[in-house]
């Protein structure tokens, strides 16, 4: 090439380099906290560092309580929950344009989980006529998976089609759970337990464990329970340490994987705590996978605590506490070891999402 256009497109090519090399990288995902407070009814989105930010106006329809927030694991989509006279009714609600869509309009719906890329949720749909598991897309699409009517809970695999699902036949037949590869065609036994029901099996951030809470098959409607991790195959299973069980909290995995927040009862051998819920007296605990190091994060002795959620940055608990039949949310900065409330108000229901 001669010298002279040599040259140029030299000084071209190194002025391209240095404009790709100076152009801003896309913005990361923000995470923000949400709750929802019950009068004025609204959904209050707070920054990181817990201050108030927006409030989008939220009435429950008529005759209908709030079961709990699903958030979508990336993005503004949100599933709530709700127990109505006609049964659990899922909503979808997008937070960037306020719209709200019902997935499953001709029957009741349950909320089990999100898929991994949050671009449809798993559900149990018509759970007292012909249950079956729907996966519904944020789109509107439908689609019935060919897993047993008998499950009760279900997972995605962190960055993976693959999910596990939990079921049980009856009253005395424990439980077992599976892994479900091939959108359900394909199935692997993972665990079974014919004294327990297995609940709440959650995969760490990795994929490689999975923990899950172990309540006894019996007729009592709150009981001890225990918190198990085991590996992806349902290899080295092993017990972690006692958790509150009958009462529906599941315990979370920290961001990084190393740590495990749960519920546990500080009640064990109160006999009306095992038949009424305003008897529970329980507190957040953080246990160390690997050690087993325990630590306890609050220390409520007349209320009871509601399943802890990470933030993103793995520094802070938010969970609801119940104190006298009043339900509001807390925050536990794990740093300092502060635990204050969040909001004034009766709230409930936390999550944390990302935009």
């Amino acid at each position: 090439m001669p010298a002279r256009s040599f040259f140029p497109a030299c000084r071209l090519l190194i002025s391209l380099l240095f404009l790709f090399s100076c152009s801003s990288p896309p913005a990361p995902s923000q995470p923000f906290l949400l709750i929802y407070r019950f009068d004025p009814p609204a959904l209050l989105e707070y920054t990181p560092a817990q201050q108030p930010l927006r409030e989008i106006p939220f009435p429950l329809p008529p005759r209908c309580g709030l079961f709990d927030l699903f958030p979508a694991p990336l993005g503004s989509f949100l599933l709530i929950e709700l127990n109505c006279p006609s049964g659990q009714t899922v909503l979808l609600l997008d937070l960037e344009t306020a719209s709200t869509t019902q997935p499953v309009t001709d029957a009741d719906s349950h909320f089990l989980a999100w898929q991994s890329d949050g671009r449809a949720a798993y559900l149990k749909v018509d759970s007292l006529g012909s249950p079956r598991i729907l996966r519904a897309y944020v789109d509107g699409r439908h689609e019935i998976l060919p897993i047993p009517e008998f499950t009760y809970d279900l997972a995605a695999k962190p960055d993976s089609p693959d999910f596990t699902f939990t079921l049980s036949r009856g009253l005395g037949y424990g439980s077992e759970l599976f892994l479900a590869r091939r959108d359900g065609h394909a199935l692997q036994s993972l665990y079974a337990d014919p004294y327990n029901y297995i609940s709440f099996a959650r995969w760490s951030p990795d994929g490689k464990q999975i923990a899950f809470i172990k309540t006894p098959d019996t007729q009592t409607p709150f009981t001890v329970g225990e918190l198990w991790v085991m590996d992806v195959d349902g290899a080295n299973a092993r017990k972690l340490a006692d958790a509150d069980s009958g009462h529906g909290y599941a315990a979370n995995w920290s961001p990084d994987g190393t740590r495990i927040a749960f519920v546990r009862r500080e009640n064990p051998h109160d006999e009306t705590a095992n038949h009424s819920n305003e008897a529970l007296i329980s507190n957040i605990y953080i246990i160390e996978v690997e050690s087993g190091e325990l630590t306890q994060i609050t220390h409520f002795e007349n209320s009871r605590t509601e399943t802890p959620h990470w933030s993103p940055d793995g520094n802070t608990l938010a969970f609801n506490v119940v104190t006298n039949g009043r339900m509001s949310v807390s925050i536990a900065d794990l740093a300092s070891g502060e635990v204050k409330p969040l909001e004034t108000e009766s709230a409930c229901c936390p999550v944390w999402m990302r935009k």
